[in-house]
């Protein structure tokens, strides 16, 4: 796509071509880099940039038949995996995540719905539907929220958003994600941290939702 705006930080694509994101931040990057041209060449270059580091790295001395063993391994048959397949609106990685399936929304209120793709210790990942209008409530945030558009388009105190944009949000942000007129807002968004809301309601249904 030639019309994105919004991109990964240089800093968390490194991190990313490092191994180093959490498992919710990897699906989001994941799913971005498949659908933009400039980051996934980005990301090569970090790739590139790896394996010269790698390469100036200095040699250790190998225990007694390591060798051996590793090249073994090389030569042994392995099952190659192909690359998740991208399904209607949503990326090869997220239809994965989906498991090929179709989203599980639970509603939120206001029209607003969910799917907790996985949740974990490191933080979460979800699908969110907002209709044309609808927004989440005000809110800031205790650590990152990445929020990538798969449909429609959404504004906020930043900006606006379209298809394939990604919002990086951390916590001197506070806003009110609001979808655009048009086709609801689909969106796949992480976080490491629960978000810190404003209103009482959000705030007790906080846990329940896992938001």
């Amino acid at each position: 796509m030639t019309d994105i705006r919004h991109h990964i930080p240089e800093p968390m694509l490194a991190a990313y071509a490092a191994g180093t994101l959490p498992r919710a931040f990897e699906l989001v990057i994941a799913a971005h880099i498949s659908l933009c041209d400039e980051c996934r060449a980005g990301l090569e270059a970090h790739e590139i940039l790896g394996g010269a580091l790698l390469d100036d790295t200095p040699c250790a001395d190998l225990s007694e038949g390591l060798a051996d063993r590793v090249m073994g391994l090389l030569d042994a048959p392995c099952a190659v995996r192909e690359a998740p397949r991208r399904k209607g609106i949503y990326p090869g990685p997220v239809a994965e995540a989906m498991r090929n399936g179709a989203p599980r929304w639970k509603k939120l209120g206001m029209g607003v719905r969910q799917d907790i793709l996985f949740h974990d210790k490191d933080g979460s990942a979800r699908l969110l539907y907002i209709p044309p209008g609808a927004a989440v409530p005000d809110h800031g945030h205790r650590g990152t929220e990445l929020t990538l558009v798969l449909q429609g388009a959404f504004n906020d105190e930043t900006g606006y958003f379209g298809v394939g944009d990604l919002e990086v949000a951390d916590e001197e942000l506070e806003h009110t994600p609001t979808a655009a007129p048009g086709d609801p807002c689909i969106c796949l968004a992480a976080t490491d941290a629960p978000l810190r809301f404003g209103p009482l309601i959000p705030r007790l249904l906080q846990p329940v939702f896992r938001i």
